[in-house]
């Protein structure tokens, strides 16, 4: 009995779970929109330039998505991670890591993207509008496989479409070619000069320094210079660009996600995300895309794409506390109910009955009986 009632009860809460909304519920949703809005109206104004959408490489119709290679494709990239990257609700992910750091309203962040996720930094853009923060933005224009390697679409021409659309209030400040060295080492001349060309378009101040060093320090200079007075609170970084990583070989010792340290390494060069580290500037670093999504319970290379606030980002199923709570008092009930019936059944059994003593008359009566 008391068997089949604990299953009842173990049913009736395992089945009674309910939807808990996440913190941050609100700002999250809120982001979310902003970046499908942003994602919605790119998609828009390709199609009224007739640009093709690969429906095969780009499932989903994003229009986020690029082609394998072009004269501005700087690395390899893998068409998993851009299509995991292209859900709206990453910016959820950045906010909650945005306000774990709890900033304020107008506090700085640094920023560094790269062209190779438009879809991640469309989603940082977003958390950093929602939030009101004040960002910093600086870019490597040039792109790995199938992120914005149009030369004639790059990220910077992305960013700067939603700038002047009213979508983003903010845009990239200054801009470098990307890839080796931070100088486009391994493209070719006409790749290196398409990037430039995308620089100068979209007027923004040009990043050339001969040395990787150099490039990091005249990144520094110029959010030192936009920062005024302020402190710096926060540095995200989207992508593998040279400038953040410092080396190929730091990748491993940086993790995916937020950070607040770093590992005390010999590192070979100190890229940005060392120094910002180094000056106890946590750092949010966004270049694993399929990791940091199983983390946060995001699907990888969804189809189709998810909604704004789908996913356990935003809610979670969890026990009801007033039925595991009432479940839990109605079986004590029972089992102390069990426990005194037992009791008083096997006291029963151990009972001694008194017997009363016999009298003379009765015991000569007897005697004649037998007689």
């Amino acid at each position: 009995m008391l068997s089949l009632l604990a299953l009842m009860a173990f049913l009736a809460v395992e089945y009674g779970k309910e939807d808990v909304k996440l913190k941050y519920y609100d700002q999250k949703i809120e982001a979310s929109k902003l970046t499908k809005e942003a994602a919605d109206y790119l998609k828009d104004l390709r199609l009224r330039k007739s640009v093709f959408v690969d429906v095969v490489n780009d499932p989903n119709e994003t229009a986020l998505i690029g082609q394998d290679i072009t004269p501005i494709t700087t690395d390899r990239g893998y068409i998993e991670a851009k299509l995991t990257s292209t859900n709206p609700n990453f910016s959820a992910v950045v906010v909650d890591m945005l306000k774990e750091l709890e900033l304020e309203k107008n506090d700085v962040v640094a920023v560094a993207f790269t062209g190779s996720f438009p879809g991640i930094n469309i989603a940082v853009h977003s958390a950093l509008q929602t939030l009101k923060l004040r960002p910093i933005i600086i870019t490597s224009v040039g792109a790995s496989n199938w992120g914005a390697n149009d030369p004639y679409y790059t990220w910077l021409d992305m960013e700067n479409a939603l700038y002047k659309k009213g979508i983003f209030k903010n845009r990239t400040v200054a801009a470098s070619i990307g890839g080796g060295l931070d100088r486009g080492r391994g493209l070719s001349p006409e790749g290196r000069q398409l990037i430039i060309d995308a620089i100068n378009r979209n007027k923004v101040e040009f990043i050339n320094e001969e040395h990787l060093e150099s490039s990091i320090q005249k990144r520094i200079d110029i959010y030192n210079h936009h920062r005024k007075k302020d402190r710096i609170k926060a540095f995200i970084n989207v992508g593998g660009g040279i400038s953040s990583i410092g080396s190929v070989e730091n990748v491993q010792f940086i993790p995916t996600g937020l950070s607040k340290t770093l590992p005390m390494k010999n590192y070979p060069v100190r890229g940005l995300l060392v120094y910002m580290a180094e000056k106890n500037i946590p750092i949010i670093h966004l270049l694993n895309l399929n990791q940091l999504a199983q983390q946060y319970g995001l699907p990888l290379n969804p189809t189709p794409l998810p909604r704004p606030g789908e996913g356990e980002i935003f809610i979670q199923k969890r026990y009801s506390v007033l039925l595991t709570a009432g479940v839990s008092l109605f079986l004590t009930i029972a089992i102390a109910f069990v426990y005194f019936m037992e009791r008083k059944r096997h006291q029963l059994g151990t009972e001694q009955v008194q017997m009363r003593p016999q009298t003379p008359e009765v015991d000569n009566q007897n005697s004649d009986l037998l007689l």
